[in-house]
């Protein structure tokens, strides 16, 4: 027979060769299978060991025993019974169910002393033992239930107790800012009796007035642009005696240091009555009265002319015409005081005099003032220490932005600063006619859609641009109404008293007030006379 080509011999082995492969390949498969189920088994039995571990680690945690995990558990029911009826209970009472609360509170209580001596003698409770516990808790909280003490109900009084609380907090708030700023405005006794006897004295004693009238030869003096000038425009003696005691004690020139005082025909006699009687170690003081500017008429200055506005006058001294919406600090009268705005006429006082260093009448100065008359204002007006360490002090905080007259002119980000102990270029306020700008924004605000309160919104639109930042050691704030640092107090050279509780005042600050006390001689006669203290 005839031998076969090698080629026609080739598929019979491959075909071979294939199913070797095959029969290998599912040996294979099978062996993997076999070990990932192998693999698969441990990992189940890992977790079930650390499940159950984890579950006992619960179970001794939360001391709860077998018995309580059973379906017919009796302590478990018990137990959410009583915490389903201590919310019931607050429910009653907050509805003034006292009776039902009470039946509540005995059932609880007897539940209690099931658990107790269950838990005491260590056997489980029995369904006979409970069974009268159960039932008639059971009834209580079914009646509870007929009473609509639910959850949503829970809610819905718990959400109106809380809007009660909060009327009645703000209630309380609004009386306190009401009081508080009654007793801040109210002049102490002691200050009314020294202002009566001083204007008694005044009038009585002839060679007070004497010594007035030879301190008035030294008019040269008070125009003298070589020397220290500070104003103050004030009603408060005794305030304003601690300002000028307190400069001159810090200075280191007393004898070039001048105090031109403004204040109005009340205390007029009062204060020049002090300021003869006292020495403040040659300090040259001037007393004025408001009422002596002519130039000062409801024809050029817009707040006199808003007063004569029956709106502005029904605002500010007729009360709640608006309803409350209003606080009461918006609507003082004393923000319509000329004393308080003639801060924006210092050039037209004081027309010879090219620098002024204006201090409020409560502050206390701590330090020698006369390096801020070197200070270069760099072409500015104002020299003042800005407030704007937070935005609480930026200029949003005191203007309306909704207004478009504001929006346009003024970045709400930029920095306020203090009132209080200001450097004035006279000179520099005179070119630029900054008292002019202080009238076009006072017209515009006729009807107080600017701002609302006093005179540091009109001064941060009359100086804006216009004012000179002071390093922050000249002037401290915030003595009082709140906290203040106890390294700032003692690096700063005016320490400021703004804010309600003023150091003469009995709802002062307590630590703070021996940084003014100490510039009062309280054993002065007519100080001990008036009982001031």
């Amino acid at each position: 027979m005839r031998r076969r080509g090698q080629e026609f011999r080739r598929p019979v082995r491959r075909r071979l060769s294939n199913v070797f492969w095959f029969t290998l390949c599912g040996l294979l498969m099978l062996l993997f299978i076999g070990l990932l189920t192998r693999d698969t088994n441990s990992s189940s039995r890992s977790v079930l060991v650390k499940k159950s571990y984890r579950q006992d680690r619960i179970l001794e945690g939360l001391n709860i025993t077998d018995e309580m995990l059973s379906a017919d558990s009796v302590t478990r029911k018990l137990s959410d019974q009583i915490a389903l009826a201590k919310a019931f209970v607050v429910i009653a009472k907050e509805s003034n169910n006292l009776q039902f609360a009470w039946e509540l509170s005995a059932q609880i209580r007897n539940s209690q002393v099931l658990l107790s001596s269950a838990a005491l003698r260590r056997i489980p409770l029995t369904n006979s033992e409970s069974e009268v516990a159960i039932r008639d808790m059971a009834l209580l909280l079914y009646q509870a239930q007929q009473l609509h003490y639910d959850s949503a109900t829970m809610i819905m009084r718990m959400k109106a107790k809380i809007q009660g609380l909060e009327e009645q907090k703000n209630s309380v708030s609004e009386k306190s800012s009401k009081y508080g700023q009654i007793a801040a405005e109210e002049v102490p006794k002691s200050l009314y009796c020294l202002g009566v006897r001083l204007t008694i004295e005044w009038f009585k004693n002839s060679n007070i007035q004497k010594n007035l009238k030879e301190k008035r030869q030294v008019a040269m003096t008070l125009r003298d642009n070589s020397l220290y000038h500070f104003c103050i425009f004030s009603d408060n003696i005794l305030a304003t005696s601690v300002v000028v005691n307190s400069t001159a004690l810090n200075s280191k020139n007393p004898d070039k240091v001048v105090f031109h005082l403004v204040t109005d025909e009340v205390n007029y006699a009062a204060m020049k009555a002090w300021f003869s009687k006292n020495s403040f170690r040659g300090v040259t003081v001037d007393v004025q009265k408001i009422e002596e500017f002519s130039w000062l008429n409801a024809s050029y200055v817009p707040v006199l002319k808003q007063l004569q506005d029956s709106d502005t006058r029904k605002y500010y001294f007729s009360g709640n015409n608006d309803g409350g919406k209003t606080p009461i600090k918006f609507r003082n009268p004393k923000y319509l005081s000329m004393l308080n705005h003639l801060r924006f006429y210092i050039p037209e006082v004081y027309p010879s005099l090219k620098k002024i260093v204006f201090l409020d009448d409560d502050v206390v100065v701590q330090k020698d003032l006369s390096p801020l008359f070197a200070i270069d204002l760099n072409g500015n007006v104002n020299g003042a220490v800005e407030t704007c360490m937070e935005t609480f002090h930026r200029y949003h905080k005191y203007l309306n932005y909704s207004h478009p007259l504001i929006r346009s002119h003024f970045d709400p980000d930029a920095c306020g600063w203090a009132f209080g102990m200001n450097v004035f270029d006279l000179v520099q306020w005179r070119e630029k006619n900054v008292t002019g700008i202080y009238h076009y924004w006072q017209e515009k605000n006729v009807d107080r859609t600017l701002w609302k309160l006093g005179t540091l919104p009109p001064g941060l639109l009359t100086f804006y641009g216009l004012t000179e930042p002071l390093a922050p050691d000249w002037h401290v704030l915030g003595l009082g109404y709140t906290n203040v640092d106890s390294q700032l107090i003692e690096n700063g050279a005016v320490l400021h008293f703004n804010g309600n509780s003023k150091p003469w005042l009995k709802i002062g600050m307590e630590k703070y007030k021996p940084l003014w006390d100490k510039y009062i001689g309280y054993d002065h006669p007519l100080l001990q006379q008036c009982n001031v203290h």
